[in-house]
């Protein structure tokens, strides 16, 4: 599990590495994912070792909303002052996650 781990961790660190040292509009643990993702194209065996904990970790990924929850419900007056704008920016962002879905989606199947 710590060897897992730590290939996590050296991921996200090189990703953020590299995001802050190019000045890169992309989020750092997006760029260390990418890494990984092509890290695991190249050797697939390693895949075959970090999958049980991988798989651990998935099926407590719901503790990651823990803090969101937290955040709205200290910040539930704000909230529920600006609740017009967080439901127009859900809905379009839904509409427009379902259209470039769709779209990325017709073009692989051409």
């Amino acid at each position: 599990m710590i060897h897992t781990f730590a290939v996590l961790l050296i991921f996200q660190t090189l990703g953020e590495s590299l995001a802050f040292a190019f000045s890169l509009p992309v989020p750092g643990p997006v760029i260390g994912m990418l890494l990984l993702f092509c890290y695991l194209l190249a050797k697939p065996q390693v895949a075959d070792k970090l999958a049980p904990t991988t798989l651990e970790f998935l099926k407590h990924l719901s503790l990651l909303f823990i803090p969101a929850g937290v955040g709205i419900m200290v910040h539930a007056e704000r909230v529920a002052a600006e609740w017009l704008p967080i439901v127009v920016a859900l809905v379009v962002s839904a509409v427009v996650s379902l259209v470039v879905t769709a779209t990325v989606l017709r073009w692989l199947q051409k």
